[in-house]
């Protein structure tokens, strides 16, 4: 099952549809409402762009004006609120990204995919380096967690439970990714060290 290709298919659409979802705003308080709700930690968020984006979902037909604010010699401001199609493209858009799994592309897979053009040795360095910063990650985030257990219910928490579970995954990775490379276990780690120490590439590896 393939996910449908959207009209917008900007995070940031998605998150301000999900706003007006709560109730109609204008884009300074869906703006409020993002940071205050901690949706910044989790979506790439940015807010010059945040009235781009609900012009372009008017545009579309998934919002639309519902009261224009005055107060006093204040600039006016539109409030928009959903449609009936913004509440339908948001719910399938949800619904998309909860079931179909999608290719994405981290850097960092881009980096493992190229790190032949370093030295063994200055790999295990610099993923030594990676691992310390992860493990501060974890244990920040595992303190952070608990803490925020205490005053939020679970269920608006679980962004935050995944993010820490993918940190700890990818340190338990690297951890013993490092140890393969260190004992010289990695098949073809032999080859990679001899490249960078003579110059002449391996018939393996062309």
């Amino acid at each position: 099952m393939a996910a449908k290709r959207r009209k917008l298919g900007n995070p940031l659409a998605l998150a301000v549809l999900a706003t007006l979802w709560q109730k109609p705003m204008h884009p300074y308080e869906i703006a409020q409402t993002l940071r205050r709700q901690g949706k910044d930690s989790s979506t790439k968020i940015n807010y010059g762009s945040l009235y781009t984006v609900v012009q372009n979902l008017q545009k579309h037909g998934l919002v639309e004006v519902t009261d224009v604010e005055r107060q006093g010699n204040r600039p006016e401001r539109t409030v928009y609120g959903l449609t009936d199609a913004g509440r339908e493209e948001l719910t399938e858009w949800m619904s998309d990204l909860m079931a179909v799994p999608v290719k994405e592309f981290p850097i960092f897979e881009t980096a493992l995919s190229v790190m032949g053009v370093l030295h063994p040795d200055e790999v295990v360095r610099l993923l030594e380096e990676r691992l310390n910063t992860l493990e501060v990650q974890v244990a920040s985030g595992r303190g952070a967690l608990e803490k925020l257990y205490e005053t939020l219910p679970r269920l608006f928490l679980v962004e935050t439970e995944y993010q820490l579970h993918m940190v700890q995954a990818q340190a338990e990775w690297v951890r013993g990714f490092l140890a393969e490379v260190r004992e010289g276990t990695l098949p073809g780690v032999d080859m990679w060290r001899r490249y960078h120490e003579t110059g002449e590439l391996p018939a393996e590896f062309q």
